[in-house]
């Protein structure tokens, strides 16, 4: 499967700075991280843009470690059809409490599905593009974080340039 790219501007990328992941447990708002992974962030705005991931769920939970989403299918082995390049070279950030990070089978085989870490997971770090995360004072958003359990539904995704 060939590594799909995207051609945004600096200035269209400095559009997609916060997501808010809207479950049926409340809101995440997360920070997103386009200087340090700019393809993955755009991966990630572009299919939230188009709808992809409206009434998926959180297919797999694991406390103490992430809550992962993202999978058309919901089983964890489904995506967009496309595989995007690991960006982990310039991660600043690394995997902490509500660390949002591209899931994968393998560099270079991620897709659709994210993860956000309930717990710092170092092992992580330059294996999995950070490309966002809760900031450390939104205190909903980790509550909600905290809540999830598996199969939790992602209502929809949306991209804001301010929140």
């Amino acid at each position: 499967m060939s590594l799909k790219t995207y051609d945004y501007t600096k200035d269209e990328l400095e559009k997609f700075k916060y997501a808010i992941i809207h479950t049926e447990k409340g809101d995440i708002k997360l920070r997103l991280y386009p200087e340090e992974a700019p393809n993955t962030v755009a991966n990630f705005a572009t299919l939230a843009n188009e709808g992809f991931y409206d009434n998926l769920n959180f297919h797999r939970v694991i406390p103490g470690f992430v809550a992962q989403g993202g999978c058309p299918h919901g089983t964890g082995m489904g995506g967009p059809g496309w595989n995007i390049a690991c960006e982990c070279d310039n991660n600043i950030h690394k995997h902490e409490k509500g660390t949002l990070s591209m899931a994968h089978a393998g560099r270079d085989t991620g897709g659709s599905q994210f993860f956000i870490c309930f717990a710092p997971q170092p092992h992580l770090d330059g294996v999995h593009t950070v490309f966002g995360g809760i900031e450390k004072d939104d205190k909903k958003s980790f509550e909600v974080l905290d809540s999830l359990k598996q199969g939790d539904k992602i209502n929809s995704i949306d991209i804001k340039k301010n929140i």
